[in-house]
């Protein structure tokens, strides 16, 4: 429940269209609402102007279904992260809308349309084909927040001539955010290339000493380009939320 919705909830009471028992019934949830296993935090949306996100992994995809019911019927949008087809089945069937990103892992269902600027985007650079799906969680996130995405994939430090055809691009952006595996050279390439704040996201996307994502990781916390934050391993998410942010403040 966002702040307009509870200006023409209290109006509505005021001139007498809702009355005191449905007010009563539809604040009380506001902060929480419990389930047996889940407390679900309805207050984020007023409190964060983005609603709760599911993290699927761990989560049976019962427990995930009566979470998503929830969230929508709040009236807020889905975003569910780390989602296999057997939990987007079993959401689908409580959320028939829902939609399922099957690259990302994602389930998404918006309730609530967004306006999306027109002057300014973020934009997703994956260095490999690889690391796609951790390029369209965060591009999907972004997204979900009410930003315009461009994604431009594959332009990794192997060729970096594929990225040059892409500089106008990227350097038009608000936002950039550079998911590699591997050693994770491509973050520092375009933080060295760009005045735009540079989000890197590593990702587990390698041979043996490539340790799951940690040189990578490693090479972006070491990079010598000036004005890039790094998010964990593989946390796509992450990266796409705070881009979000960023165009927010």
């Amino acid at each position: 429940m966002i702040n307009k919705e509870i200006v023409k909830l209290l109006k509505g009471y005021k001139s007498g269209e809702i009355d005191e028992e449905t007010i009563i019934n539809k604040l009380k949830n506001l902060s929480f609402e419990s389930l047996e296993f889940a407390r679900i935090d309805h207050h984020r949306a007023l409190r964060k102007s983005f609603p709760e996100v599911i993290f699927c992994k761990g989560k049976t995809s019962e427990q995930i279904s009566k979470i998503a019911k929830k969230i929508v019927e709040n009236g807020n949008n889905l975003l569910a992260t780390k989602a296999t087809p057997e939990n987007y089945k079993k959401v689908k069937s409580v959320i028939p809308g829902a939609i399922y990103n099957e690259l990302g892992k994602l389930i998404t269902y918006e309730i609530r349309k967004q306006r999306r600027s027109s002057k300014k985007n973020i934009v997703v650079v994956s260095a490999g084909t690889s690391d796609i799906p951790i390029a369209e969680e965060a591009a999907v996130t972004a997204y979900m927040m009410g930003n315009k995405v461009k994604k431009i994939y594959d332009v990794g430090v192997a060729g970096i001539h594929r990225l040059m055809n892409y500089m106008d691009t990227i350097k038009k952006a608000s936002v950039i955010i550079v998911v590699a595996g591997m050693e994770g050279a491509l973050a520092s390439v375009i933080g060295g290339l760009v005045d735009i704040p540079v989000i890197a996201v590593p990702t587990s996307v390698g041979y043996g000493a490539s340790f799951s994502g940690i040189a990578a990781l490693l090479g972006m916390l070491n990079s010598c380009s000036a004005g890039i934050t790094v998010v964990n391993i593989d946390n796509g998410f992450g990266a796409g939320y705070a881009a979000g942010l960023i165009l927010k403040a």
